[in-house]
């Protein structure tokens, strides 16, 4: 079944002006990816792990301020920096995976305001339930179709 014109898809095509640059439509929006020129691209946008960097960090942003309005804590920035490694399985203590290689997603949050540690704490813990990290932190299955 085509997911083209179902709500939330997002479509992704060559852009026809670099070697690897594509076009992105999500809903009304459009914008570019690309590789930076040290693989071969032409830098004309983020690269693909940049967006997922930025999906997970706009979420948790989003999902911090979202809790801190409703519950009236003084938020009044949040900033979010994130890297994505590569890290061999036996350099981390505390993953299930043993050998090879994995992806490590390291986080950064720093919350402006006048927030007491109680308040500081709740708004951590609520950055680990943004929809996008739980996406990430689950089974993830990904249906591949020809069309």
């Amino acid at each position: 079944m085509s997911i083209e014109n179902q709500p939330g898809t997002v479509i992704v095509t060559d852009a026809g002006t670099g070697k690897y640059t594509q076009r992105i439509t999500a809903g009304e929006h459009v914008f570019l990816a690309d590789e930076p020129t040290s693989v071969g691209g032409g830098d004309a946008g983020p690269n693909p792990y940049d967006l997922l960097l930025s999906a997970l960090g706009t979420c948790t942003a989003m999902t911090v301020r979202m809790y801190a309005d409703r519950k009236g804590i003084p938020l009044e920035r949040t900033t979010v920096r994130l890297r994505h490694d590569r890290i061999h399985a036996q350099d981390c203590a505390d993953c299930e995976t043993e050998k090879g290689l994995l992806s490590q997603i390291t986080r950064d949050i720093h919350l402006d305001g006048d927030l007491d540690d109680e308040q500081r704490a709740k708004l951590m813990d609520i950055a680990d339930r943004c929809p996008v990290h739980r996406t990430l932190t689950s089974e993830i299955v990904v249906r591949t179709n020809a069309v």
